[in-house]
């Protein structure tokens, strides 16, 4: 099996993160549970730290959709280096959960979510980057985000 440095990736990706997202709400923005680490769901962040907004179908098509899909990957990234402090902890990926804002007929979302699964997969390699998923519309997300995504990973037992 190969061996991933993940933080060796990101860098040779040439990617920046934004910052990590402060709660909102009531909830914890990451949870660990012995071996298991949680995120909770979150939303495509910029840079600016403002959110890639809009409906796919209706305000963006599904090349942005999943673009904004990889960006919510980019802000996961960033909670899991933020308050860790390498991508290195994480083991794989073990299931995420990909929320579509959509308008009605729209019917391709995998195919949004992949902007994420396939970031994943660049970082920590096909083996241990890619879990189980669902990938499913919702008639609206927070503040009109166009895509949500929570995660669960295991962690390297060795940290």
């Amino acid at each position: 099996m190969e061996t991933y440095n993940a933080d060796e990736q990101f860098e040779k990706l040439g990617l920046s993160l934004p910052p990590a997202p402060s709660p909102l709400g009531v909830y914890k923005p990451y949870l660990v549970d012995g071996k298991y680490l949680y995120l909770s769901g979150h939303g495509p962040v910029q840079d600016d730290k403002s959110l890639v907004i809009g409906r796919i179908g209706t305000d963006m098509d599904k090349e942005a959709g999943k673009l904004a899909a990889r960006q919510v990957g980019l802000t996961m990234l960033s909670t899991i280096k933020t308050n860790f402090g390498t991508l290195n902890r994480i083991k794989r990926v073990i299931k995420v959960l990909g929320m579509v804002n959509c308008s009605p007929d729209f019917e391709k979302h995998p195919f949004i979510i992949n902007g994420c699964s396939e970031l994943f997969a660049e970082i920590w390699g096909e083996e241990n980057g890619i879990g189980t998923r669902s990938a499913v519309g919702f008639g609206s997300l927070p503040d009109n985000i166009p895509v949500e995504i929570e995660a669960l990973f295991e962690l390297n037992d060795n940290d």
